[in-house]
């Protein structure tokens, strides 16, 4: 057992040492560039903040994965023993590169301000590099008929999507200090302990990797935060915890096993979703920025920063638990406890109005223009309610 838990121990230990060490560096490096976060606009920060977290991130990342081939080279046998063979196909330097591609692309955003379109390339080509290194998921088992389903050509794109929607959650709610760095340093820690159970000891080497990095960084980046994630370490974050999962089920994947990291990362997937379905039915591009995240409707209850950050852990602890033990019961009970997880969270973004839209259109009958109305104007809440009444979410519930 010993044997089992040590070298996991000591990868966690690593990457935290190398992030508490990586981070005021990072944070130095960012205030002599100029790679600052300014007060305003949805910000809820009230003083500048340096961005480029992600370079302490990828750097703890980066020493705990080269630390096994260190102790290979200098011992002769491999950290883990008995490494699942589905990954033998694995080409560990094309999935390095695709690491590197979204960091540089979150880098370069940090820095210069990248447009939504070259973002979205820099991380469209990232994932493109995972799956030519063999990060693909090709048969998905029916857990009612345990008959496989053979994805075919569509595996290559569902794959690459699936990669950049996970980068994507993590960069969208990374909005107050600690909140996505700790919501990943928990989905990491629980992805440790399912790959563990499983047998996925790749998988679970940099799950333990990424929580111990973002532990590290949460030393600096819990409220009141002396540095920030940035798009550099959001964007990765995001894109190692999607790559884990799919470690996880390697080319043949149970439905539950696909399920399990969905509903780990649910809170932000939930942010993500509510935040297109409120753009959307306010008639505002998807990309508009706007103040109706989960975190900004917690503190429009009362919560201040730190309350609100250590609810959302709490909802991710809760979220985390149930996929554990959704990974060690039958099918039917799996899908009470999906079920309950579900609906549970979805009731509560709804009791947040996490659907209700913040930026409306209003007719000026002064200037006869159609202009966006924010929460903070007069009589935008009388607005937003008869918007909700002429507009329900679900308009044919109850006819």
């Amino acid at each position: 057992m010993i044997r089992l838990w040590m070298p996991f121990l000591a990868l966690f230990a690593f990457a935290l040492i190398t992030a508490l060490v990586a981070t005021p560096l990072a944070r130095l490096l960012a205030w002599r560039i100029g790679s600052v976060d300014y007060p305003g606009g949805r910000r809820i920060n009230c003083k500048p903040l340096p961005r480029m977290g992600g370079i302490a991130i990828f750097v703890a990342l980066s020493a705990g994965v080269a630390s096994q081939y260190l102790w290979m080279s200098l011992f002769g046998e491999p950290l883990f023993l008995g490494i699942d063979q589905r990954l033998a196909a694995l080409d560990y330097p094309k999935l390095a590169i695709g690491y590197l591609l979204i960091f540089v692309t979150g880098i370069l955003d940090d820095v210069f301000g990248l447009s939504p379109k070259q973002k979205l390339l820099g991380q469209f080509v990232a994932a493109i590099m995972a799956v030519f290194g063999g990060l693909v998921i090709d048969v998905v088992i029916n857990p009612f008929t345990n008959t496989a389903i053979e994805l075919g050509w569509a595996a290559y794109p569902i794959t690459v999507c699936y990669l950049i929607a996970y980068a994507n959650i993590f960069n969208l709610i990374d909005g107050l200090d600690g909140l996505a760095s700790g919501i990943a340093c928990i989905a990491g820690f629980t992805m440790w302990i399912v790959s563990t159970m499983a047998g996925h000891t790749d998988a679970a080497a940099l799950a333990i990797v990424l929580s111990g990095a973002t532990l590290g960084f949460l030393r600096y980046n819990f409220n009141p935060a002396s540095i920030i994630l940035g798009d550099s370490g959001s964007l990765l974050i995001g894109f190692v915890l999607g790559s884990i999962s799919l470690l996880s089920v390697q080319r043949v994947a149970g439905l539950t096993s696909i399920i399990v990291p969905l509903v780990i990362s649910l809170i932000p997937i939930i942010d993500t979703f509510s935040a297109i379905v409120r753009r959307g039915r306010a008639h505002v591009s998807i990309g508009q920025a706007d103040k109706g995240h989960i975190h900004h409707r917690l503190m429009e209850e009362g919560f201040n920063q730190r309350q609100t950050v250590l609810f959302i852990y709490l909802w991710t602890g809760m979220l985390s638990l149930g996929s554990i033990v959704m990974t060690q019961v039958e099918v039917m009970p799996r899908i009470f406890i999906f079920c309950v997880l579900i609906i549970a969270s979805v009731l509560f973004a709804m009791r947040l109005h996490l659907f209700r839209p913040v930026l409306l259109h209003h007719y000026n009958p002064e200037t006869g223009a159609d202009e966006l109305v924010n929460p903070q104007d007069e009589g935008f809440e009388e607005a937003a309610e008869k918007f909700e009444e002429e507009h329900p979410l679900f308009p044919h519930v109850g006819e």
